[in-house]
């Protein structure tokens, strides 16, 4: 259950400098949309117990257009756990030179507040029935799709930058026993799945066997993490060269289902080249990751699934936000979440700074989220994350504030359908 607000503040808003409103009237919005929720679920009011988290974002200004949101997580016998976050949707200009009354509507809005916080309503008060005591509280299926429902949370990290070199980031991991140490602290801080590229000694991509056996055998003896190898490569690379990791018999194994622009360049997938991997990751003894960049490539697995060179369970992943390939926002998401068969598992890849708002949103939406060095090099704006353990731990923390659960990678096997690694 949904709710939204949306509002204009104005100057009897504004608290600081005559012009900055203060933050306590983001927290009153939030109590508005959480009353609205509560008359729609239980017919009352209802009253605020508590906030559990809040974060102040970004200021907020007299003339700023402001939308409120309020999605129910969970219900009790008398508590409802809500979570909260308002936008900046159009703002003043407040440049010299301009006139004061000019203003523009953001490309992106910006994130203001987040806030999750539960209300109770007495049950003598409870005039409609409410949702069973638990359950996450959905929208429709149509709007969510497969998986909205799973409250437990797979995180992946993909520590080896794929376009990134020392130059960029100090903390981009090349040795085996490098890449084996990051893993363990992404492990640490919530990941179960090492998304596993590997470079040569002087940081060009590789997909050279030997390189992935060594980098897997570290992992292995310092994590109980899910190695994933990518056959994805890098453009220009044959299908056998792609097809290396593949003797290393990894858990898992990225499959990319289609022809994709990335950036100025073309990343060939034909549909012979698909199957062909298909084969050799089923052969392989790997489960397969479905790696989609576009709508067609969701519909070209499902293809692969009638064929027969694909088994249940089907385990998507979303990359959003490449220059040339399906943007990253919620309304393409939505679009492609839609397209699965109900018992696939998904997650979202995004990347640069669209990896953190929508691995928030396929959070809340069910999926499961990658995060890491080879789709984002930054902790904020500006600001090199120091590896993909700050990244990750980031993505682990908001998961828990909504009710998800970031799952240990033996419990993680079990959820996408890996034998035990347990002897």
């Amino acid at each position: 259950m949904l709710v939204t607000l949306r509002l204009r503040l104005s100057a009897h808003d504004a608290h600081y400098a005559g012009e900055l409103v203060d933050g306590a009237r983001m927290l009153g919005l939030f109590g508005d949309v959480a009353t609205e929720l509560l008359i729609r679920l239980d017919g009352d009011e209802g009253l605020f117990r508590a906030y559990e988290s809040v974060e102040f974002l970004a200021p907020v200004f007299a003339g700023d257009y402001i939308e409120v949101e309020c999605e129910l997580l969970s219900v009790g016998n008398t508590s409802r756990r809500m979570r909260f976050e308002a936008r900046k949707v159009v703002t003043n200009i407040r440049r010299p030179g301009v006139p004061a009354s000019a203003a523009e509507l953001l490309a992106e809005p910006v994130v203001v507040c987040r806030a999750v916080g539960t209300c109770v309503v007495p049950k003598e008060l409870q005039r409609q029935k409410a949702l069973p005591s638990g359950v996450l509280a959905a929208r429709s299926p149509r709007e969510l799709g497969p998986g909205t429902e799973r409250r437990e949370l797979v995180l992946a990290a993909a520590i080896v930058g794929a376009e990134v070199t020392r130059d960029q980031t100090p903390y981009l991991p090349i040795t085996a026993q490098e890449i084996a140490d990051e893993a363990a602290r992404c492990r640490e801080a919530g990941c179960a799945v090492i998304h596993l590229h590997v470079r040569d000694a002087d940081g060009s991509p590789t997909q050279a066997r030997e390189r992935f056996a060594e980098a897997i055998e570290a992992i292995t003896q310092k994590t109980d993490c899910i190695v994933q190898t990518s056959t994805g490569g890098a453009v220009g690379m044959s299908i056998a060269e792609r097809a290396g990791p593949l003797g290393c018999r990894p858990e898992m194994a990225t499959l990319n289902l289609g022809t994709v622009n990335f950036g100025d360049d073309v990343f060939v997938n034909t549909r012979p080249d698909i199957r062909g991997l298909a084969r050799l990751i089923r052969d392989a003894g790997s489960v397969p990751e479905l790696e989609c960049y576009e709508v067609g490539h969701v519909e070209e697995g499902l293809a692969l699934a009638k064929e027969g060179l694909l088994s249940a369970p089907y385990h998507f992943q979303f990359v959003l936000g490449i220059a040339g390939a399906i943007g990253a926002s919620e309304e393409n998401l939505r679009t492609l979440v839609a397209r699965l068969p109900p018992d696939a598992t998904w997650a979202v890849a995004a990347v640069g700074r669209h990896q953190r708002p929508m691995t928030e949103l396929a959070m809340r939406l069910g999926g499961h989220a990658r995060v890491g060095l080879e789709d984002n090099i930054y902790l904020e704006k500006g600001v090199l994350a120091k590896g993909s353990a700050p990244l990750v731990a980031r993505a682990a923390e908001y998961a828990r504030s909504i009710g998800r659960t970031p799952l240990e990678p033996e419990q993680a096997r079990a959820h996408l359908g890996l034998p035990s690694r347990r002897v």
